[in-house]
C-alpha cells in the first residue's frame, strides 16, 4: 500500500508502470535504453479514492486524464529506470494530495457603500474628460 495521507493509501496492483524511451539529450544512452517511465494509475475504477476526491483528480489531471478513467503520470528527469520510477510516484502522491483538499467555500460579501460611490464618481469623471474631449459646439 503506497500512503498519500492519513485517509487515502492506494495499493499496489492499482498502478501499471511501462518503460519507454525518454526524449531530449542523453548521447548514445538514449537511443539504446528505455528510461522513461509511464505510471498508469485506474483513479476511476480505484476502491480507494472517495468521490469526490475522483472529480477534484480529474480536474487537476487535465489532459493526464484517459477516457477510460486512467491517470497517466511520466517522468524522464533522471537517467536511471529507478530514480524515475521514484519521480513518477511522488508526482502521482502529490496530485492525489492536491486532490484530497477539499477547497474553501467562497463567501459572498457585499461592496461597501463608499465603494460604490468612489466607482461611480470615478465613472463620472472619466465621463466628463472624454466629453471635454470632442469636438467644440457650433453656435
Amino acid at each position: 500500500m503506497i500512503r498519500v495521507n492519513d485517509e487515502i493509501a492506494i495499493a499496489e496492483w492499482e498502478l501499471t508502470e511501462t518503460f519507454v524511451r525518454a526524449s531530449g539529450p542523453g548521447g548514445q544512452n538514449v537511443n539504446k535504453v528505455s528510461t522513461a517511465v509511464e505510471l498508469r494509475f485506474e483513479a476511476e475504477r480505484s476502491p480507494h479514492l472517495p468521490g469526490p476526491v475522483k472529480a477534484r483528480l480529474r480536474r487537476l489531471a487535465g489532459w493526464r486524464w484517459t477516457s477510460e478513467g486512467a491517470l497517466i503520470v511520466t517522468a524522464s528527469e533522471h537517467r536511471t529506470q529507478g530514480r524515475n520510477r521514484e519521480a513518477a510516484l511522488e508526482k502521482l502522491v502529490a496530485l492525489i494530495a492536491e486532490a484530497a483538499v477539499r477547497p474553501k467555500p467562497r463567501v459572498k460579501t457585499r461592496p461597501t457603500l463608499a465603494s460604490k460611490r468612489r466607482r461611480l464618481e470615478g465613472k463620472a469623471r472619466r465621463g466628463a474628460v472624454k466629453t471635454l474631449r470632442g469636438a467644440p459646439e457650433a453656435e
